[in-house]
């Protein structure tokens, strides 16, 4: 039998529910406001319900993301060089050691 928790005012829980847009993390916010992780996922599941709308997490603001992007373009250009170096050793080791 579930028990009746706190209530919490209607103003509050969109402000949790704002910043867990902006941060993209309801454990994060639930932390900071001393909430049970379950609670805020259900405020911000049950919100997007009531307004019809699919409100998308921000994981990453524009500055995060491109950060990420050059970092993923960085992370693909060593990748490709150290590809290009393996088959250039195993071409020189054939070359080497003809069997």
């Amino acid at each position: 039998m579930r028990g009746k928790g706190k209530r919490y005012p209607e103003e509050f829980k969109r402000q949790i529910i704002k910043e867990v847009e902006e941060t993209g993390n309801a454990t994060l916010v639930a932390r900071r406001h001393d909430l049970v992780p379950g609670t805020v996922t259900r405020w911000v599941r049950e919100s997007k319900k009531e307004n019809g709308l699919i409100l998308s997490y921000n994981y990453s603001n524009n500055i995060n993301a491109k950060s990420l992007e050059e970092e993923n373009e960085q992370l693909k250009k060593l990748l490709g060089e150290k590809d290009l170096e393996i088959a250039i050793l195993k071409d020189l080791f054939k070359k080497t050691n003809p069997q």
